[in-house]
């Protein structure tokens, strides 16, 4: 009680050294001072949490090499998602591991941690070495877990020997390439001399 009564008495005299507007105003200030601290936390940070150059990324099956990703750059966010902002070059290996039998080549892409899926986008270009076909589109998606590769977007497979093109939308793939099947297409064929 005393000490109340020592404040009353300076709000009713004011003092020499703190008159009554400057304990006001420091009042108002340690009240202003104590809000809750979680309206102070900023947004969580949604960027890369680890940035790698020069990537090389093998995949292989009981020691035999299947697949080669190469890319300059990967980001990997908090969700073990994967980035990959450049351009991404992927050999697919016969069975046994030794020859390159397919090249894909692509703008950009990104792994799916999630549903365990590569997607490469853009300017997609797939040469199967032995068949001289060039398979062109602007999404690819490949499976580990099926080993297979899809798409719903359009492709084109041109054969660079015979000329023959098959156009297509959504397609199935192996993923080395050996069986393609269209969802839904149409072929083009060369007839010389007729």
């Amino acid at each position: 009680m005393l000490g109340i009564s020592i404040i009353i008495q300076y709000f009713q005299k004011g003092d020499r050294f703190v008159s009554p507007f400057c304990i006001l105003a420091l009042a108002g200030f340690f009240l202003i001072a104590c809000e809750p601290s979680d309206k102070k936390k900023g947004k969580p940070y949604t960027g890369p949490i680890e940035i790698t150059n020069g990537v090389e990324l093998k995949y292989s099956e009981q020691g035999l090499m299947k697949v080669l990703l190469k890319t300059p750059k990967q980001l990997r966010f908090q969700n073990d998602d994967k980035v990959f902002p450049d351009t991404i070059n992927i050999n697919f290996y016969d069975p046994l591991g030794v020859t390159v039998v397919t090249r894909l080549r692509a703008d950009s892409g990104r792994f799916d941690q999630r549903k365990n899926v590569y997607i490469v986008k853009g300017n997609v270009r797939v040469v199967k070495s032995l068949t001289k076909e060039l398979l062109t589109t602007t999404e690819l998606n490949w499976s580990p877990d099926t080993k297979k590769v899809f798409t719903e977007k359009f492709v084109s497979v041109k054969n660079t020997v015979t000329k023959d093109i098959i156009n297509g939308n959504g397609m199935d793939a192996d993923q080395d390439f050996s069986h393609i099947k269209f969802r839904k297409g149409t072929f083009k064929m060369k007839f010389d001399g007729i």
